[in-house]
């Protein structure tokens, strides 16, 4: 059995996207290892295919050769095969220093040395689900990321927090990459407020602890019917929450792939992005964007923030049209 090790990506997002990857590399034998930043790792604790994870002990955007090299050479004659998902040299450094024999990734940087078998980098922004199964040198076949916790860890998480599973709904209204992704925070408060009467139910906000003051807010405009959670839990924890909620609520962001993943009703919020690129890979998800109903020449334009200082693609999308498409998700 050829044993194989995975350099997972920096982002949740994309960490999700190369399940499909994972599970093609197990389906023929591979023996996986994911090599990943602790923030990126959990997500991989929850795909069943993976055997093992490492946890990087280097800082976000650091080259920390040092101790690559160190790392490199504790896994030295342990794997036969290594697939480096981030198109970054720093990323290809391990498997290189660590003499691991078949080195595969996309050309990159420009990594002629440290990887010998590279392929091409696509033009554009192709689908990242198809970008990282290509890896494993099969065409793509349709597939969509899937993820799993058994049913104790899904309580254990929900007791935690003093919630029930399937009974409450859950936000993430944060995105990592700028203010351009995001709804409104008063359009939020508004959804949840709406929920709360409809059913009763509490609507919880989950992000990182840098969007506590956002949910905050949120939940203070939302007049007693959101619970923040945001920074109070761990990832594999908020993960767990998202996948036992009765439905979420989110914008273009790595929690979004994950509520997809876990097959969970709920609709994404598209603004500077395109759900050509990062679309939620689910049957049971509802995607409102519109450019083209608002005619929105500038949409998608990838920016952190929006250079007009309107951000017309999420301010006018009104909290009744995303109730309504949430309806649609929840029937589904």
């Amino acid at each position: 059995m050829t044993r194989a090790l995975v350099i997972a990506p920096q982002w949740i997002g994309d960490a999700v996207m190369s399940e499909p990857l994972c599970a093609r590399l197990a389906a023929r034998g591979e023996q996986l290892t994911v090599a990943a930043l602790p923030w990126v790792a959990p997500v991989y604790r929850a795909m069943p295919k993976v055997r093992a994870v490492l946890e990087l002990p280097f800082a976000h955007g650091r080259l920390d050769w040092f101790a690559r090299r160190a790392l490199a050479a504790t896994l030295r004659g342990r794997f036969d095969s290594a697939y480096v998902l981030p198109n970054s040299i720093k990323s290809a450094l391990i498997p290189f220093f660590a003499g691991i024999p078949n080195r595969v990734g996309y050309q990159g940087e420009g990594r002629p040395i440290l990887l010998n078998q590279r392929l091409p980098n696509p033009g554009g922004r192709p689908p990242m689900v198809a970008f990282y199964s290509a890896l494993a040198g099969i065409p793509p076949k349709g597939e969509r990321p899937r993820l799993h916790f058994d049913a104790d860890r899904l309580a254990a998480a929900t007791a935690g927090v003093d919630l029930v599973p399937g009974a409450y709904f859950a936000f993430a209204p944060g995105a990592e990459y700028g203010p351009a992704k995001c709804w409104p925070a008063a359009h939020y408060a508004e959804l949840a407020r709406t929920l709360h009467m409809r059913f009763g139910q509490p609507v919880v906000l989950l992000g990182s602890a840098k969007e506590g003051s956002l949910c905050e807010e949120i939940a203070q405009a939302a007049r007693g019917a959101c619970r923040v959670l945001a920074g109070k839990t761990s990832l594999i924890d908020a993960m767990a929450l998202i996948a036992a909620a009765r439905a979420l609520v989110s914008n273009d962001s790595g929690l979004m792939h994950v509520a997809a993943a876990f097959d969970v009703p709920q609709v994404a919020a598209f603004g500077s992005t395109s759900p050509v690129h990062t679309p939620p890979l689910n049957p049971r998800a509802r995607v409102v964007w519109l450019k083209d109903e608002l005619q929105l020449d500038c949409a998608p334009c990838f920016e952190r923030t929006c250079r007009f200082g309107h951000t017309r693609c999420l301010v006018d999308m009104t909290p009744t049209r995303v109730a309504a498409a949430l309806d649609e998700a929840l029937a589904s």
